[in-house]
């Protein structure tokens, strides 16, 4: 069987500016794919080409066997594929049920209304008008309408912001429990917790290019990073007295890079042992998804806001 999604040498620009610039990759059926990437990056260019939204100036496409860019097929990929964006255009005066049964009319063998209500959780708010949800309830009925179609490929973009940390949880099952069921889904988040918590494979695009892709654990050669040690000096010792060596940090920590941290632990506690004393704050761990991801696109995201970057045609 074929790739769910197929991307070869894609190409976009938009006057002189070039949004994407070769970019290549695949999507298998019955996974979680991430496209992560700081704004502007061409991220969302490359996601709505393969929506339908948007033509490429170059390179092949294929979405469940479809051109998305070809127009007498348009109506057969839209009922095959589910779209969560970041912000759909949705009439507020209707109920929960009636928004869901509404779009669930739009497509040849919809999911069970009332299925669909309780996998998102919004059981009991099949009443409420969609203006009196708060802001994670309308992000769950985003998400039911991204499923009531029962698509074989659902894309996601940015589906649990303004989610508070349970319901971040639980959406994150669901999505799990979506791939797991058989759906192929497509993501993009800013939140690289997320991204590690779900994908099975990582792509990270940065000035309209891939730049790594792997799994979450193996990205830019993670799992093989040199692994930080962190501690606290003890009072009245000099870093020089350390068995290893050790640079001091801004927050009055020292650092300790090792490739062989077991070794590396065994030795400073060891010593520490020998002297009587202890490594407050020790701590042991290899560079994290989001460590990777800024060396990756050598742009911190910490520091600006995390603004969402489309909404709904």
């Amino acid at each position: 069987m074929s790739s769910a999604v197929v991307v070869e040498d894609l190409h976009k620009s938009y006057g002189s500016v070039r949004a994407v610039s070769g970019v290549s990759f695949t999507v298998e059926h019955g996974e979680i794919f991430a496209l992560l990437g700081p704004n502007g990056a061409g991220k969302t260019t490359t996601m709505e080409i393969l929506e339908g939204f948007r033509s490429r100036d170059a390179g092949r496409v294929d979405v469940l066997g479809l051109d998305p860019g070809e127009r007498a097929t348009e109506r057969a990929l839209r009922e095959r594929i589910g779209l969560v964006l970041q912000d759909i255009a949705v009439e507020p005066y209707l109920t929960v049920r009636e928004t869901i049964a509404r779009n669930a009319g739009y497509y040849p063998a919809p999911r069970d209304v009332d299925e669909v209500i309780g996998l998102v959780d919004l059981t009991g708010l099949e009443k409420k008008k969609v203006r009196s949800l708060s802001g994670g309830q309308k992000r769950r009925l985003d998400l039911a309408l991204g499923m009531i179609g029962d698509p074989g490929l659902l894309f996601l973009d940015e589906p649990t912001t303004g989610f508070d940390p349970n319901a971040r949880r639980g959406a994150w099952q669901l999505v799990r429990n979506l791939r797991d069921a058989g759906t192929t889904i497509v993501l993009t988040t800013h939140y690289m917790e997320e991204a590690q918590e779900l994908a099975d494979r990582v792509a990270v695009i940065s000035a309209g290019q891939i730049v790594a892709e792997g799994t979450p654990s193996t990205l830019g050669g993670r799992d093989t990073d040199r692994t930080r040690i962190r501690f606290a000096l003890p009072d009245g010792c000099p870093v020089t007295d350390l068995p290893v060596v050790a640079t001091p940090d801004d927050d009055g920590l020292v650092t300790v890079e090792s490739e062989e941290p077991t070794g590396t632990v065994h030795l400073l506690t060891d010593w520490a042992l020998r002297r009587g004393t202890v490594l407050a704050g020790l701590t042991v761990e290899r560079p994290c998804l989001e460590d990777v991801y800024l060396r990756l696109t050598g742009r911190d995201e910490s520091a600006p806001d995390r603004t969402m970057e489309r909404s709904a045609p």
